[in-house]
């Protein structure tokens, strides 16, 4: 699982991201959660500027701090939230307990996944919370694979 969650990784990187982007990135994350009927919260930010955010009706405030919480295991460690919390879990352990972090600001639940630029490495995260967390990480994943995909 660690494997192919890195693999995910290198895969799921651009070679420029703009503020469209974040825009466009942003509404199809949004579109799909709510082709499923799902409430969440989209959060795309990089270089610590917040380019996307939005709070779908049915997403509660706790999302929002969940949020930064998953973004700050993203910028500390430079793996998605996911794949931090699956290494701890791997190991029999838990992040909480073992990472040494403090779970008022670092929460390895997925969700959380780099904004990676080829050549660069992490500028940033994009977000979705108010899901399980395997199906926040699914959700941001499958919708950059279809976003990338895309490109020219």
């Amino acid at each position: 699982m660690l494997a192919a969650l890195a693999r995910e990784e290198q895969e799921l990187q651009f070679t420029a991201f703009s503020h469209g982007d974040a825009l466009a990135l942003g509404l199809l994350l949004v579109e799909r959660a709510r082709a499923m009927g799902k409430a969440v919260t989209v959060d795309i930010t990089r270089n610590g500027h917040q380019l996307f955010h939005h709070a779908m009706a049915g997403a509660t405030p706790d999302n929002a701090n969940w949020v930064r919480r998953k973004n700050n295991v993203v910028q500390r460690y430079g793996r998605s939230s996911w794949h931090v919390g699956t290494q701890y879990r791997s190991k029999g352990k838990t992040f909480e307990a073992d990472s040494g972090a403090d779970p008022a600001d670092f929460a390895a639940h997925g969700g959380a996944f780099p904004l990676s630029l080829r050549g660069t490495g992490v500028v940033g995260t994009v977000t979705v919370s108010g899901l399980p967390q395997a199906e926040d990480h699914a959700l941001v994943t499958s919708v950059l694979r279809e976003y990338l995909a895309g490109q020219p």
